[in-house]
């Protein structure tokens, strides 16, 4: 069968419950998010009604906003009770923080009352920072008790946690006193203490962690969980590494958007209305413009240097365009050693001296070339004007270099997302200091 839903479409009047079910319980979890913006909503909801109970979680927490609404209310009142019930507690409680009102009262009137209680932990922290990610369900046993009763009591309670791979060790007020992996405690003898096997030696994170250092603690330290814990470190939760992937993607997208002058938050593009689009696009835009007219007047201002040496005017867009390259090749490493922390300010000196001489080199190197080529090559022009047109985009680009290393650097010391140096932004004050330098540098050397 080539197409499960051109199948369900055609054939679904003679269907009953199980063939729909066996219709696509080989269909993936990803082929269904690809197809189900092309659902109606009751076609939606049958096939949902229809998939196994883990699919149902995996897709409900990965639906947008208005297609969790939809499903939720279309299911009973029983589906209801065994989907929220089923489903992991941060996943709950980002439910419970995106939906409408109405939703969130049905949401919480079919919740046992441990969910309840668990959810309404959750909710008293910020959904930006660690604690907005971590699950309250983990597996946590004291330091003085042996492997024996620690085994007998993750058999107890495997069920209830979403990872075991790692059991936390507290002592007696419940802080984090170290960890203890599975297999350590498979491979010990019953009588042997916890505190014997465990490692002290913890990675942990605050609750008021920002979900990025969380993210990058966890591929730093290659971890597939982490603990989360308060100022006393006491153990409030887990973060797994599932939890975070969602936060990579939409930061990823976040820092595209700045990085192509958009404004706004993560959405699909396909469930942007046009308005919004707009919105996101024209501020960014509006400032580029504005921006960029100080060009017109930089230009105006060397007006009759243009009129007395027209082979400048002809070059202007290869030193822009060289030194606008320039500058975010030098940004570009910048914002991205920033976010995976390689990169921090205290360097500075080293980064400056280090692109001191990359942009010596390069402006030298690009120097010479241009100087060659003017000369040597259509339409040609004489060596001193040749000169004039190599030194100057040897300057711009040193200068444009210096430029898109040091903006990523103190916008990020003064506690701004780097990101913000957009490539258009960087390209538009480049190419304000590019053409300043290129006529000014002209004005002197040929003493117009």
């Amino acid at each position: 069968m080539t197409d499960p839903i051109a199948y369900y479409r055609e054939y679904r009047p003679m269907m009953d419950n199980q063939q729909v079910k066996e219709l696509f319980s080989d269909f993936s979890f990803d082929q269904l998010l690809d197809v189900w913006r092309s659902l109606s909503d009751d076609e939606a909801t049958d096939i949902f009604l229809h998939l196994s109970p883990e699919v149902k979680l995996d897709l409900i927490t990965e639906l947008e906003i208005e297609d969790q609404e939809k499903i939720i209310g279309k299911l009973s009142a029983q589906g209801k009770r065994s989907l929220f019930q089923a489903m992991e507690p941060d996943d709950l409680v980002d439910i419970v923080q995106s939906v409408s009102k109405e939703v969130r009262r049905t949401v919480w009137e079919n919740l046992d009352d441990e969910s309840k209680r668990e959810t309404l932990f959750l909710l008293r922290f910020d959904e930006d920072d660690a604690a907005g990610l971590m699950t309250p369900r983990y597996l946590a046993v004291r330091s003085d008790i042996n492997v024996g009763h620690a085994l007998a009591f993750i058999r107890a309670n495997s069920a209830k946690v979403e990872l075991l791979s790692d059991i936390y060790v507290l002592d007696e007020l419940q802080r984090l006193d170290g960890v203890v992996s599975v297999k350590d405690i498979l491979s010990a003898s019953d009588e042997t203490k916890v505190s014997e096997i465990m490692n002290q030696r913890v990675i942990s994170v605050l609750d008021s962690t920002d979900q990025e250092e969380v993210a990058r603690t966890l591929e730093t330290h290659d971890l597939v969980s982490i603990p989360v814990v308060d100022q006393e470190n006491i153990l409030l939760g887990v973060i797994t590494f599932d939890d975070v992937m969602d936060v990579i993607r939409e930061e990823q997208t976040e820092d595209v958007y700045r990085m192509g002058a958009m404004s706004g938050e993560a959405d699909a593009y396909m469930n942007s209305s046009i308005w919004r689009l707009v919105k996101k696009r024209v501020p960014w835009l509006i400032i580029l413009l504005l921006l960029g007219t100080v060009t017109t007047n930089v230009l105006h201002h060397y007006e009759s240097i243009i009129l007395g040496a027209a082979f400048l005017f002809m070059y202007m867009p290869v030193i822009t365009q060289t030194g606008g390259n320039s500058g975010s090749q030098s940004s570009t490493l910048m914002i991205r050693g920033l976010a995976t922390g390689e990169i921090v300010f205290r360097d500075i000196g080293k980064i400056l001296f280090r692109e001191l001489l990359v942009g010596l080199f390069m402006g030298g190197i690009t120097g010479l070339v241009i100087l060659l080529r003017s000369y040597f090559l259509p339409p040609g022009i004489d060596i001193y004007a040749a000169f004039v047109v190599g030194i100057s985009l040897a300057l711009v680009v040193f200068i444009s270099n210096l430029i898109g290393t040091l903006a990523p650097l103190l916008i990020h010391r003064m506690g701004f997302d780097p990101t913000v140096m957009s490539a258009p932004l960087m390209a538009t004050l480049i190419d304000v200091a590019g053409i300043t330098i290129y006529f000014e540098t002209a004005r002197r050397l040929l003493s117009l």
